[in-house]
């Protein structure tokens, strides 16, 4: 089938059915495929001129800036500067002045919004292309073509997703992609305060990888120390929360309980308090000299003078963080389980108790199972919000107690506050990102391949 043909059979479809970049080069005409070097040629040869100047216009103001700053941006990329900041002693005004230098951070930054702003023209390219070859389509089956007032109108009615989508899409861009880029860029430099590269830095490939995972260097033994601790903290936070909060939501959920309403009033009243309240109230109570302490002194249970090391001793330090983590996050999980008891089908019970079943066994076989088959995707995500849960940990002992004074982490430290101490503290900026890149590879693949192996993913709508 020649082009000729095909361009026919197409011009007979239904003038909504969408076209592809692909049949527009291939089928398109000359025009339509001279849009690819002229944007808008396509479309202001097949009567949308307007609409064909806009795509023109934003190719030229594309041009303009990769003429004034965007070809510079990208070949500054590679080297990210090599001038240094010069400090000179102004005799006339008795100052020192400051020659301006290359800023490694800033070229890095504006060398990757240019690539992203090249996507964006590709993306528009495309748009074009497939605009001219729909209009040359409409013109050769002699249907409508929109103007560009007509097209505008489109977007409040049928393509009215486009432009809701739009801004979302624009400030997604800005603020997020474009700053998850720039950070894992930064784990393959050595912009940090190490040898004073903060404002000239220099790509060292995998270098800092190597270094974090080197066990023999410090940062590299911190580093699996504190991601041991990590997975710790994580599991025990995570289930000590759940058979908690399940335990709860059962003995209210019975039958025989009396005043329901009440008993689960009391125990979600904590969520009422903002959770840093409740966690900074909970610190000053256990310091030496707070409240706990004190009371147990006049009861006489520890001597005067002593204190229990609540966040001086690691051992005392990461059991205490875990038992308030309980308190703190049992009212929401009671809240989440309470909801899925309510929903096991009464039949399963009543055809247990017909059994003989004992309550253990109804519980083991009928409620445990549904309960982990209908939250195993809470659970998943509960665990990954543990593993980066910042607000306790620095909170109630800022990953305190720190054993080694050579060590940038503490005993309770996690690695989300370990980055935290490494980028504001520190200003080891390089190595902080490595460990938010490999915080997000564990989290990503541990939590895909957990989900795929659970019944909730195999055997969907098994209940």
């Amino acid at each position: 089938m020649n082009a000729t043909s095909a361009l026919k059979m197409r011009s007979t479809l239904r003038a909504d059915n969408p076209v592809t970049c692909m049949e527009a080069l291939k089928n398109g005409d000359t025009m339509v495929k001279l849009s690819c070097v002229v944007m808008g040629l396509g479309n202001m040869a097949h009567k949308q001129v307007a609409k064909g100047l806009l795509f023109l216009a934003a190719e030229v103001a594309y041009i303009v800036f990769m003429i004034t700053n965007g070809f510079h941006n990208l070949a500054m990329l590679p080297s990210l500067g090599s001038v240094e900041q010069q400090e000179f002693w102004n005799e006339e005004l008795q100052i020192f002045e400051y020659t301006h230098g290359d800023q490694s951070i800033l070229l890095l930054l504006y060398g990757l919004a240019t690539i992203l702003l090249t996507g964006v023209m590709f993306w528009i390219l495309r748009g074009t292309l497939k605009s001219g070859y729909a209009a040359q389509l409409n013109e050769a089956a002699g249907r409508h073509i929109n103007t560009l007032s007509e097209d505008i109108k489109e977007l409040f009615d049928s393509n009215l997703y486009r432009l809701l989508m739009t801004p979302p899409m624009f400030f997604i861009s800005i603020l997020t992609i474009l700053p998850l880029i720039f950070m894992i860029c930064m784990a393959f430099t050595n912009y940090s305060k190490i040898d004073n590269h903060l404002v000239l830095f220099d790509w060292v490939g995998l270098d800092n990888f190597f270094t974090l995972f080197d066990s023999n260097s410090v940062l590299g033994s911190t580093f699996w120390r504190v991601l041991g601790w990590t997975l710790v903290w994580a599991f025990f936070a995570t289930f000590t929360n759940y058979f908690a909060g399940m335990i709860l939501a059962i003995i209210i959920n019975r039958k025989d309980t009396k005043a329901k309403g009440f008993w689960r009033f009391c125990f979600v009243l904590p969520c009422a308090v903002p959770m840093f309240v409740s966690l900074l109230i909970m610190r000053t109570m256990l310091q030496p000299e707070g409240a706990v302490n004190v009371l147990l002194r006049q009861m006489g249970f520890i001597a005067a003078g002593e204190s229990l090391p609540f966040f001086t001793d690691p051992t005392w330090a990461r059991v205490t963080v875990i038992l308030i983590n309980i308190w703190v996050g049992v009212p929401y999980t009671l809240l989440q389980l309470t909801g899925v008891l309510q929903n096991i089908p009464t039949d399963l019970y009543e055809a247990a108790t017909v059994d003989g079943a004992n309550a253990v066994q109804t519980f083991f076989r009928i409620t445990l199972p549904y309960m982990f088959y209908v939250t195993t995707p809470y659970l998943i995500s509960t665990f990954t919000g543990n593993v980066n849960n910042f607000n306790v940990i620095y909170l109630l002992s800022g990953g305190d107690p720190v054993t080694d004074l050579a060590s940038t982490a503490g005993s309770t430290d996690l690695l989300v506050t370990w980055l935290y101490k490494l980028t504001i503290d520190r200003q080891y900026y390089n190595v902080g990102a490595v460990v938010g890149i490999l915080t997000f590879v564990i989290l990503a693949v541990g939590s895909l391949l957990t989900y795929r192996r659970s019944k909730s993913y195999r055997e969907e709508g098994g209940f």
